[in-house]
């Protein structure tokens, strides 16, 4: 379980152009299942996405994982749950140019200093697993949006983290490489990963393999099946 209690974040803090993009969210998240947070542009969900995944620090409130709290930890050893515990797939994908598609899957794991030969065996078979082995060694430039898509996908997975976040994942995607997509959320849940995904897209989270949907707007939690923690629950 994810928990978190009264989260804010809030930018630019007593400036002038001070935001309060997260306002005192307390929520609860299953590492058994599919999550969307549904919202327009604007409602808090992408930031709040960047905190579960430690991407980023609450102004105030508390962020635990299995009862653990991560979200005041010094930066080396958050960084480091980040990198085993969270899987990424960014909207606009964020492919390193100039890099071979395999090289893009392999990044996230070299801080690790993995066997190479190991960690090329990996990567090819994550490639092969999205249909995408036969472009190991082209050039990302080279790729369309949903072979982008799915190299990110590829690249997310190489840690094999229990948390697969991914943000807006279908924002630029027809509605055919959106199909693909939740495929591929079945298949990763069939493998026993937890998924949390931003969206303002009615396919994604109508689909029947998203188990829970939170609806956010103005920075805050303004809809949600399940009850948020109680006070009583965190102490």
């Amino acid at each position: 379980m994810i928990t978190l209690h009264t989260v804010s974040k809030v930018y630019n803090q007593d400036q002038a152009n001070e935001v309060h993009a997260v306002k005192d969210v307390s929520l609860s998240l299953s590492l058994d299942a599919t999550t969307v947070l549904k919202g327009p542009s604007g409602s808090g969900k992408t930031t709040l996405l960047s905190l579960v995944g430690c991407l980023s620090r609450p102004t105030s409130g508390r962020i635990l994982l299995k009862d653990e709290v991560i979200s005041g930890l010094p930066e080396k050893f958050m960084s480091d749950v980040r990198r085993k515990t969270f899987g990424f797939v960014f909207q606009r994908f964020n492919l390193i140019r100039g890099l071979s598609v395999l090289e893009n899957v392999m990044v996230p794991a070299y801080p690790d200093g993995p066997d190479h030969d190991g960690l090329t065996k990996r990567g090819r078979e994550l490639l092969d697993m999205l249909e995408l082995g036969h472009k190991s060694d082209m050039s990302v430039e080279a790729l369309s949006g949903g072979e982008s898509q799915r190299v990110a996908i590829a690249r997310a997975l190489i840690n094999d983290p229990a948390i697969v976040i991914a943000d807006e994942p279908t924002a630029n995607l027809d509605t055919a490489l959106s199909e693909q997509f939740l495929d591929i959320i079945s298949q990763l849940r069939l493998q026993g990963k937890a998924v949390i995904i931003t969206s303002h897209d009615p396919r994604i989270w109508q689909a029947p393999v998203v188990d829970r949907v939170v609806s956010m707007k103005d920075g805050m939690v303004i809809d949600d099946p399940m009850e948020a923690p109680s006070a009583e629950a965190m102490s």
